[in-house]
C-alpha cells in the first residue's frame, strides 16, 4: 500500500465535514444502466432532467401491490419489509416542513432547485440557466422567510457542480475541467470554494491527480478529500444484455466496476496520494471507512476499517445472486446497499434497499418492484430515503434507523430528477404538479 489509509485515517476531526453526497453517487464512475424506464433529458445548458416515461392513470390507486412470490422473485434473508407495510407519515409528528419550491413546467424551463442545507441551516438555491443564459446562479435562503443572500458569479462554470461541504465558514463544489471541445470522457478534478465571510471564490487543482470522469468526490474525516479513479469496468455479454419487453436491459449480476482510491490535500495542489485500495463504492463514518468490491453489478465482500484502531473485518453481504449494487452508504452502525436483483414474471422487478449492521447482520431488507432507495448524506440520526414508482403506490418512503419504523411521507413522485442533499435528521422529496409537467421539492426536519 503506497500510503496506509490506517494511518491517514486515524484521526478524527472534532468537526465532522459536511457529507454532501449521498454515498450512492460519492465514487461511482463506469457505465450507467437502464435502472426503470425513464429517458434522459439534455437540455442546451448541459443541466439533466429524468423523465419518467408513460403517465399514472387515476385508476392506478386501485391496482394491487405486484405479487413477488408468483412471479418468482426470491426472498431476501433476514426481516423483509414491503411498501404495503409503511404507514401514513403524520406532519407535525414525524416531521416538520422547513420549506418547499414549485417549478410549475420544467418541460421549458430549467427552472429553480433546492440544492442542500448548510451546516447553520439555510438553503442552497440554485437558478438554472436557460438557452440562451448559461450561468448558473447561487444563493443563500432563509428557509422561514424565503429570504435570497445571492452569491457573487464565480470564476468557474456552475453547470456541472456537485457540493461537497456547505459548512458555515465555507461552501465547497467539486467540478471538472475539460481541455479542447469537452467531448473527451476523462477530465481534470477542480475544487471551488466560497469563503462565506469574504465572500470571494477560488479553485484549486491537483497536476499529480489522474484525470477521472466525473467530478464525485468526498470529505474524509482527515480533511482530505478522496476521489475515485477508474480501475476496472464490467462488461456485457457476448451480444449484449437480454431486452425485457418494456425496453429495459436486463442486466441484473452484473460483473461490476472498480476505482482506485487517491486522495488529495485542500491546502496543497502537489499533496496527491494513491491509497493503495482497490473498490467498488466507498463511504466514511466518524469512527470507519466502508467499501465494498465493486459497484454497479455485483458487490462483492464488504470491508470495515476502524479508524482508529486500524482493525479490519470483511464479510459476505449476503444480498442475493442477482444484485447489482446502485446505492450505497453508511452510519456509524449501520450499512445501507440499494440493489436491482432482475425482472420476474410479468414485469415485475426485484428492488431492493438492504440494512446491515456494520459486523454483517441482516437487520431488514425493503423489497418491492419498481422501487429505490439509499441512506441520507448526513449520517447519523440514519434516515433511509425510498422512492416507489408501483403504480397504486407511488411516491416516498422513509425507514428510520434509529427506531425501525417505516412510513410513506407522499403519495406521487415528479416525473423529474432533481438534485439536493439533506444533512443529517432532514429528508427531501419531491412530488408531481400540472400533469406531471412540473415538480415541488419538500425539505423537512425529521421529528425524534
Amino acid at each position: 500500500m503506497v500510503n496506509e489509509l490506517r494511518s491517514l485515517l486515524n484521526e478524527t476531526s472534532d468537526n465532522p465535514p459536511y457529507a454532501a453526497f449521498d454515498a450512492a453517487a460519492v465514487l461511482r464512475s463506469g457505465r450507467s444502466r437502464v435502472r426503470r424506464r425513464r429517458a434522459a433529458v439534455i437540455g442546451a445548458t448541459g443541466l439533466a432532467a429524468t423523465v419518467v416515461v408513460g403517465s399514472t392513470l387515476a385508476l392506478d390507486g386501485f391496482r394491487s401491490p405486484p405479487d413477488l412470490a408468483s412471479a418468482g422473485v426470491p426472498t431476501p434473508a433476514g426481516t423483509v419489509l414491503r411498501l404495503a407495510d409503511a404507514t401514513p407519515a403524520v406532519e407535525g409528528d414525524d416531521y416538520r416542513v422547513l420549506t418547499t419550491y414549485t417549478n410549475e413546467d420544467l418541460d421549458s424551463d430549467n427552472g429553480q432547485y433546492l440544492d442542500g442545507l448548510t451546516d447553520d441551516g439555510l438553503v442552497l438555491f440554485r437558478d438554472a440557466p436557460d438557452a440562451q443564459d448559461r450561468t448558473n446562479r447561487l444563493a443563500l435562503m432563509d428557509p422561514a422567510t424565503g429570504e435570497k443572500d445571492w452569491l457573487p458569479a464565480p470564476p468557474e462554470s456552475l453547470e456541472q457542480i456537485r457540493p461537497v461541504d456547505l459548512g458555515t465558514d465555507r461552501l465547497l463544489w467539486s467540478t471538472m475541467h475539460y481541455e479542447g471541445d469537452g467531448g473527451e470522457l476523462r477530465g481534470d478534478l477542480r475544487l471551488l470554494t466560497f469563503d462565506r465571510q469574504s465572500r470571494e471564490w477560488s479553485t484549486m487543482s491537483w497536476p499529480g491527480l489522474p484525470r477521472l470522469e466525473f467530478p464525485t468526490a468526498q470529505l474524509g474525516p482527515d480533511g482530505r478529500l478522496y476521489v475515485g479513479v477508474p480501475a476496472t469496468q464490467g462488461k456485457p455479454p457476448p451480444g449484449g444484455w437480454p431486452i425485457q419487453p418494456g425496453g429495459d436491459a436486463e442486466d441484473a449480476d452484473a460483473e461490476g466496476d472498480s476505482h482506485d482510491l487517491w486522495s488529495v490535500s485542500l491546502s496543497d495542489p502537489d499533496d496527491v496520494r494513491e491509497e493503495g485500495v482497490r473498490f467498488g463504492d466507498l463511504a466514511f463514518t466518524d469512527e470507519s471507512v466502508v467499501w465494498t468490491d465493486r459497484t454497479n453489478g455485483d458487490s462483492g465482500m464488504m470491508h470495515v476499517r476502524d479508524l482508529a484502531t486500524g482493525e479490519e473485518t470483511e464479510f459476505d453481504p449476503q444480498s442475493g445472486e442477482k444484485c447489482n449494487l446502485l446505492a450505497f452508504g453508511a452510519t456509524d452502525d449501520r450499512i445501507v446497499l440499494g440493489q436491482y436483483c432482475g425482472t420476474y414474471e410479468d414485469g415485475v422487478r426485484d428492488d431492493r434497499v438492504q440494512v446491515l449492521s456494520a459486523t454483517g447482520e441482516q437487520i431488514v431488507t425493503i423489497q418491492d418492484s419498481d422501487i429505490d432507495g439509499s441512506l441520507g448524506s448526513g449520517g447519523e440520526p440514519g434516515l433511509v430515503r425510498v422512492r416507489a414508482f408501483q403504480r397504486g403506490s407511488e411516491g416516498y418512503y422513509v425507514y428510520d434507523l434509529s427506531d425501525d419504523s417505516f412510513v410513506r411521507v407522499s403519495e406521487s413522485v415528479s416525473n423529474w430528477e432533481l438534485g439536493g442533499v439533506a444533512p443529517a435528521g432532514h429528508v427531501m422529496w419531491d412530488t408531481s404538479v400540472n400533469r406531471g409537467n412540473g415538480a415541488t421539492q419538500v425539505l423537512a426536519e425529521w421529528q425524534d
